[in-house]
């Protein structure tokens, strides 16, 4: 069993969120396991009795989200509450998708208000009759949480709205913030009663919930976590406009897997991720990962499905039957088009008005034909916006039903009221085109349903007197901003704001051969259909238990306070270096070699000013001064800058443009490998990085003799990156049979001779120590790019070692907290110093400044040849 090593990790939230206030009625089901964290010094228990949890428990998947998915209902007279399922919940057939044996647990709100004093009996009995257990928000908090903060300030902005009209988007205030990060933690206070962290997971849904990550991680380092996105993710220009986008951000990466309807809407998220925490990301064996402080998080695309046995079922109702046959009757002869939207300002409704008057105005022949029937679902929220556009609504059909109504004839029937599933199967099955134009939504399931209801059903085909195999046809116009729009491909796709666009995509609809309806829909329909909700719960846990397999090969230590918390995991045999072991063997041994990096590890990469400064130099000389020293700067910068800057450093050695120019001294001459190198290929080079230098801002090149850099650090971030692999797929492309080496850096693209590297030459370097009777008891080799790895790599060959009885005490050693094939890491470019001054401190002979008189130097531990 893996242990615990902090007895309260709810002291790191911050005050104001730690005194949110506690849900009621906590249930008396004691966890299993009361929390998960490695051990401080880095001992796992065994790994097994944790993989041993899935043949010996059920699994478990607690299913959090703002509501749950029943209905409930008071009892006026006998006061008994009445619960059942709620059908059109999202979350409730995600079961379908899950093996037999796997328990779904539901843990969200009500829709109605529970009095404090029926809470706790409310809670046990729906928990024992339908597997949900309630949070109770006090009223006070839940008004501000999501009729203010979620509705307010979260949805407009994820649907690309700007707070510049007070009338639409409310200015940002603080305590709306504050009510819904204690909400969060009033559902992660639930969800905590019920886990098992060892084996049970957790799959957060949606933007009401959007940091209970945070507070999960916190308590249960190890916890097994999933969040989807149900609604857009706006670009990273919208999202900076949000005052608490970092925390939001932070909060979201302490999940294991972030799911998202569309590639549109994780391209925004990554790329938030980028330009506001400086974040890197990559595709790797078809996942999207990002590394956030040694944990691996999975971005995941996988649009929502539809319940095919729910519209199935709808289509075998018997009040379906009667119903389309009444529906076919009125409508016969007529050309229905359908609209079902939720009243909502994004969703176009009117927007689709104006297409279809402009539709019976370009053609005219299609008065007392054309139906438009638009149903509006009830709003999920109230407002003045949603006033303004119920109003406006109703004032364009009317106008188009004055100007191109008949007796007998209106253009455009409007129905504002809830229509339950068989009614609006019936309009479904009716429809010769169906159409969605919201100018921004998540996902938007009623093209799905469109397509199912077309297909029909043997008591739709009994009722329409429709023979079995006649050929099933459909026709979609959709949005290009709603998230169904990419796996629709069949779909005539239209932007709304276009109204004469929109009206030619209706008339290409209405007026489409059958034979090409049919190839439509039967290529909608394979997809829908094997790709329903189902389909999609079981892709989703299946990645988070993939985004989970290592969870337990690592140690992790939390680290931050309030929503700032997050998870530093780390491989058991990658540590921090010990200043106070270094310096101990520093101390015993007599022949020592340290190579270090410039670039990074002694002066930081972010820094203005590269040259070293004058205590840098001073550390160096001190340390080489030492004669049982032999102290090496590896870079990749040019001789001459290197040259120039060490100059005062007499007995420091330098290996510039990784190693291709080496000497061993100030007073030594420069050697260089391989000489017979051809760079005939610089020729070719130059004028393709040009170009891209030209095409990019803040670019530059970096001319050396054995090598050619591109520099994109300077320019935008998305851009640069983005230029950089065409770059280097450019370069790759151009010398895939040559012996050249092209390599992307921290924001460099270098190209350079083979055998050229860092590796090599520390090798070379220990090699020569080594035949010269001088073999090296301590080697101390310091980094923090790629380029630097070769070096860590090259000293797990030992191949330097020789005939020496003992092996030689070597740290490699990579600057930051990040996967390195080195053993140990330091935090920065100060933490480095602080160690090579340590070092100075039990040296022998000390210099006090560079300009001190080397005439009495001594020799080091390798004489130069």
């Amino acid at each position: 069993m893996v242990v615990r090593s902090c007895s309260n990790l709810s002291d790191l939230v911050s005050e104001d969120i730690s005194n949110s206030p506690q849900s009621p009625g906590a249930l008396p089901q004691p966890l299993s396991v009361p929390g998960i964290m490695s051990d401080v010094d880095g001992k796992l228990g065994d790994k097994d009795d944790s993989n041993a949890f899935s043949s010996e428990f059920q699994l478990k998947i607690i299913i959090v989200a703002n509501f749950l998915p029943l209905n409930a209902q008071k009892d006026k007279i006998s006061g008994r509450w009445c619960f059942t399922y709620d059908e059109d919940s999202i979350l409730l057939p995600l079961k379908d998708g899950l093996s037999s044996d796997t328990e779904v647990f539901y843990v969200g709100s009500l829709k109605v208000d529970v009095d404090a004093s029926e809470q706790e009996n409310v809670s046990l009995r729906i928990l024992e009759e339908f597997n949900c257990l309630p949070t109770f928000i006090p009223s006070d908090i839940q008004k501000q949480f999501y009729n203010g903060f979620c509705k307010h300030h979260l949805w407009p902005l994820l649907h690309y709205m700007l707070p510049l009209y007070p009338e639409y988007c409310n200015h940002f205030d603080r305590s709306l913030w504050q009510a819904y990060v204690s909400a969060n933690k009033i559902f992660a206070d639930k969800v905590m009663e019920v886990i098992n962290p060892e084996r049970d997971y957790v799959w957060v849904h949606d933007y009401h919930l959007m940091v209970i990550a945070t507070f999960l991680r916190k308590q249960y380092n190890w916890i097994k976590l999933g969040f989807f996105l149900h609604s857009p993710f706006p670009s990273s220009e919208i999202y900076r406009a949000l005052p608490v986008r970092d925390e939001i951000l932070k909060a979201l990466l302490n999940a294991d897997l972030i799911g998202f309807h569309t590639f549109d809407y994780a391209r925004h998220f990554l790329s938030c991720c980028s330009r506001i925490l400086g974040l890197k990301y990559e595709s790797k064996r078809g996942y999207i990962k990002l590394e956030y402080f040694g944990r691996t998080i999975i971005i995941k695309i996988l649009p929502v499905g539809i319940h095919m046995g729910r519209l199935q079922s709808a289509l075998s109702h018997p009040s379906f039957s009667v119903n389309v046959r009444e529906m076919w009757e009125k409508f016969k002869g007529k050309k229905l088009i359908l609209g079902v939207d939720d009243m909502d300002i994004f969703k176009g409704i009117n927007l689709k008005l104006l297409a279809i008057e402009q539709l019976l105005q370009q053609y005219p022949e299609l008065l007392g034909e054309l139906i438009l029937v638009q149903i509006v679902n009830p709003p999920r929220s109230t407002g003045k916006d949603v006033e303004e556009a119920r109003n406006q609504m109703y004032l364009t059909a009317n106008r188009i039903n004055e100007r191109f109504g008949l007796p007998d004839y209106e253009p455009v029937i409007i129905i504002n009221r809830h229509v339950p599933l068989y009614e609006k199967a019936s309009y479904y099955a009716l429809a010769e085109c169906c159409i969605v134009n919201a100018v921004r939504d998540g996902m938007n399931l009623v093209p799905y349903e469109y397509i199912v209801c077309r297909q029909g059903s043997p008591k739709m085909d009994e009722a329409l007197d429709i023979g079995s195999e006649s050929p099933r046809t459909s026709a979609l116009v959709v949005s290009e901003f709603v998230g169904c729009s990419p796996s629709l491909s069949g779909a005539i796709r239209v932007n709304p704001w276009d109204i004469n666009a929109v009206a030619d995509a209706l008339n290409l609809a209405i007026t489409m051969p059958s034979g090409e309806k049919q190839l439509r829909h039967e290529k909608h329909y394979r997809y829908v259909s094997s790709h329903d909700v189902a389909y999609w719960a079981k892709s989703f846990v299946q990645d988070l238990e993939y985004s989970c397999k290592d969870h337990f090969s690592k140690n992790c230590w939390g680290v931050g306070f309030g929503l700032n918390f997050r998870v530093l995991s780390l491989s058991p045999s990658f540590r921090k270096l010990n200043k106070g072991h270094v310096v101990s063997a520093y101390e015993r041994t007599n022949c020592r070699a340290l190579f270090l990096d410039y670039d990074g590890t002694v002066v930081p990469q972010t820094s203005v000013v590269k040259t070293p400064s004058p205590e840098i130099k001073v550390v160096l000389n001190n340390l080489c001064s030492d004669p049982k020293n032999t102290v090496f700067i590896v870079s990749g910068r040019g001789k001459t800058t290197l040259s120039e800057w060490f100059d005062e450093c007499e007995n420091l050695g330098i290996a510039a443009e990784h190693g291709y120019f080496l000497k061993w001294s100030q007073q030594s001459t420069w050697e260089m490998n391989h000489q017979n190198a051809d760079f005939s290929w610089k020729e070719i080079v130059e004028p393709v990085m040009r170009l891209y230098t030209e095409a990019t801002d803040g670019s530059h090149i970096e001319t050396k003799e054995s090598a050619l850099v591109w520099h994109y650090y300077d320019a935008d971030p998305d851009f640069g990156s983005w230029q950089a692999k065409q770059l280097l797929d450019h370069l790759e492309s151009l010398f895939a049979n040559e012996p050249l080496v092209v390599k992307k850096g921290n924001h460099i693209i270098e190209v350079k001779s083979q055998g050229i590297t860092k590796g090599l030459v520390v090798k070379d370097i220990l090699s020569k120590m080594t035949e010269n009777g001088k073999s090296p008891d301590f080697v101390l080799c310091i980094g923090d790019d790629r380029s630097d790895e070769d070096m860590f790599e090259s000293l797990l060959t030992k191949a330097y070692s020789g005939t020496s009885s003992f092996a030689p005490e070597i740290f490699s050693c990579t600057v930051g907290q990040k996967p390195s094939k080195a053993r140990y890491y330091l935090d920065d470019t100060e933490d480095v110093m602080r160690l090579l001054q340590a070092l100075v401190a039990v040296s022998g002979p000390k210099s006090t400044s560079p300009e001190e008189d080397s005439s009495g130097k001594t020799e080091g531990c390798f004489e130069n040849v």
